[in-house]
């Protein structure tokens, strides 16, 4: 049946007006999301999406112009978001050095602590340090951590073992001096040839001007504090029998040592004073029986002895024996003779040197003392 041109303009009407209504809708879309992004819009970057070195209005999503969202112009495809996989890094694992052993000081010794990379035998770090080390001019103590008690032994000849950490230490001052740049630069050159050859690491590497000043106080410190009070015991004439001498010194508790003298000694060992020819010869035990001196010489070595005043009280009271004995007399240097007044006037010497090394912390007779105080 023909359609009427009626039904035509009422069909067109009706496709009008469909029209409308749906560009009236996509219009009233288009103007609530503007309203909505000026709303909700926020002048701060976002983190997760914009780029750190451009301003968020100038962001791109794959290069080309900016895309606005609700533009029907454009056709965009959304990129398929990807779960983020996280991202595992191993922190850096901060080597734990190990501290001083308690045998070693800073205030005295200058300290290398070394790292294998496998556990090292103690012998074979012993035999190296023996080649590489034989030059280095001052004393040198080495050490090995035991990985067991978590402490430092001591290591010799004999320490067997493996372990990962050693050190050793040169001491920074005696009776020869101080430890100079030509010592420090021998001492850790060494140490550095014996780890190339037992394939270690210094762990710890010292200040070479800040070890040599420490060594330039130290040693002015000691060279201050260092005396020896001497009394002499010399004869009328009649020169001192060796065995009878000998006899004397034994029965008042000393003993010949290898050094040529007799040695007045304390429970532990420690020289309280000495007894030494005047003469140029030293006591030979073997020679005693032929012997004969002038004169003998007393000495306290005031830093290597505790209760200083006590050990030279002692010394005086056995040179007045001996003067007793072989008829001689108690002098100074000078051959005046040495009384009471200047024995007084030394007691009072002897405690205040000591009295400076216990404010020091190096008291006399102690560890430190006997290091410091020695011919290396």
């Amino acid at each position: 049946m023909p359609i009427s041109e009626l039904q035509l303009g009422l069909i067109g009407a009706g496709a009008v007006a469909v029209v409308g209504v749906f560009a009236y809708s996509k219009w009233q879309e288009r103007r609530h999301r503007k309203q909505a992004e000026r709303v909700f819009s926020s002048d701060h970057r976002d983190v997760l999406l914009d780029t750190p070195d451009a301003p968020r209005d100038e962001q791109r999503s794959g290069g080309g112009e900016r895309i606005e969202p609700g533009d029907s112009s454009a056709e965009v495809t959304a990129p398929v978001a990807e779960t983020p996989r996280p991202v595992v890094t191993r922190a850096p694992i901060a080597r734990q050095v190990p501290d001083l052993p308690a045998d070693l000081d800073p205030r005295v010794d200058c300290a290398i602590r070394i790292e294998t990379i496998e556990p090292l035998e103690a012998g074979r770090l012993w035999l190296a340090q023996r080649e590489h080390m034989a030059d280095v001019p001052k004393t040198v103590t080495w050490f090995a951590l035991d990985d067991e008690s978590n402490t430092w032994v001591p290591l010799g000849a004999h320490s067997a073992g493996r372990h990962n950490w050693f050190c050793v230490g040169m001491q920074m001052a005696d009776r020869r001096g101080a430890m100079d740049a030509a010592e420090f630069g021998a001492f850790v050159d060494a140490v550095q040839r014996v780890c190339d050859a037992v394939m270690a690491v210094p762990a710890t590497h010292p200040a070479r001007n800040e070890v040599l000043q420490v060594a330039s106080d130290l040693d002015r410190f000691c060279a201050g504090v260092d005396v020896q009070i001497g009394v002499n015991v010399v004869s009328n004439g009649t020169p001192f029998p060796g065995t009878k001498l000998r006899g004397v010194a034994e029965a008042g508790g000393l003993v010949l040592r290898d050094d040529g003298m007799f040695h007045a000694e304390d429970e532990s060992g420690v020289t309280l004073f000495s007894l030494a020819n005047l003469e140029p010869d030293a006591f030979q035990a073997e020679g005693l029986r032929d012997f004969k001196t002038h004169g003998v010489t007393l000495v306290v070595d005031v830093p290597r002895v505790p209760n200083g005043h006590q050990a030279f009280d002692r010394m005086m009271e056995f040179a007045r024996h001996l003067a007793s004995v072989f008829d001689g007399q108690v002098v100074d240097d000078n051959r005046a003779p040495f009384g009471e007044p200047a024995a007084a006037m030394i007691r009072n010497q002897i405690e205040q040197f000591q009295g400076q090394m216990q404010g020091y912390g190096v008291p006399a007779g102690g560890r430190l003392a006997l290091r410091l105080f020695s011919a290396g």
